[in-house]
């Protein structure tokens, strides 16, 4: 049985490149660098987020309420619809997050949601994650919303390898070809330069960390990729909405 089940307290920093360049050697005086990062290389992440037609999910999240959930399909990279993938459900309540996960073949995941029908349970799945999954499927009549992707250095603790340290950057995403099997591209949401790092821990931060955060002046912020795509989104139609009513003036 395959299930994978975080709970812990998450943090997210906006960094520049140079800073990234500062800190990465003294966290590597205290954690190990993810197998995937291994020589400064990054490895990609690649995400369907689910919402209902009304875009419920995302928008009651950028209210910042004390309770919210997000669905999503996760892959490493570019993938096959015969290869296995993650089906997630993140739940945030009042800044603690726990994320559920069951691995699923890529075309399962198409066809259960563009039909409604949970499909047959397979010896990696796990049934309780995905009854979950499929109360919210039902619930809002989740459809694919959009395609975002990012590369990721990642970091764990050698005294507790439950305290991670994450940096992302080179955000895309698109809402038109929503498949992790089309391509890596879209259009770039965050300058290149800027990484959000994320300290993700079952319990406090370490001290040696949190005098580093203290020494550089690095401060935490509220950045969610999701939310601010959407954010965005509604800006640029805000702005054609516009400019298509000053024609209509004019003409």
């Amino acid at each position: 049985m395959a299930i994978e089940v975080f709970n812990r307290h998450e943090k997210k920093y906006l960094i520049s490149d140079a800073m990234y360049r500062k800190i990465t050697p003294i966290l590597e005086e205290f954690m190990h660098v993810d197998e995937h990062s291994r020589n400064g290389d990054l490895y990609t992440i690649c995400n369907i987020y689910y919402d209902s037609p009304n875009n419920d999910l995302i928008r009651k999240s950028i209210e910042k309420p004390v309770y919210k959930e997000k669905v999503r399909l996760r892959s490493y990279g570019v993938v096959k619809e015969n290869d296995l993938v993650y089906l997630e459900i993140k739940k945030k309540f009042k800044g603690f997050v726990n994320k559920r996960r069951t691995k699923i073949k890529l075309k399962d995941a198409y066809q259960y949601i563009r039909t409604k029908e949970k499909p047959a349970l397979k010896s990696y799945m796990n049934g309780q994650v995905l009854n979950e999954i499929d109360y919210i499927v039902q619930r809002y009549s989740l459809e694919p919303a959009l395609f975002l992707s990012y590369d990721r250095m990642a970091l764990f603790g050698k005294d507790d390898r439950s305290f991670r340290v994450t940096f992302d950057t080179n955000i895309r995403t698109r809402r038109y070809d929503i498949g992790l099997d089309i391509g890596n591209y879209g259009e770039v949401l965050l300058d290149p330069k800027l990484w959000i790092m994320e300290a993700k821990a079952e319990q406090a931060v370490p001290i040696w960390f949190a005098k580093m955060l203290s020494e550089h002046k690095i401060y935490p912020t509220s950045y969610s990729k999701y939310g601010n795509e959407y954010k965005q989104m509604i800006l640029e139609a805000s702005k054609l909405e516009n400019i298509t009513n000053d024609k209509c003036i004019y003409a």
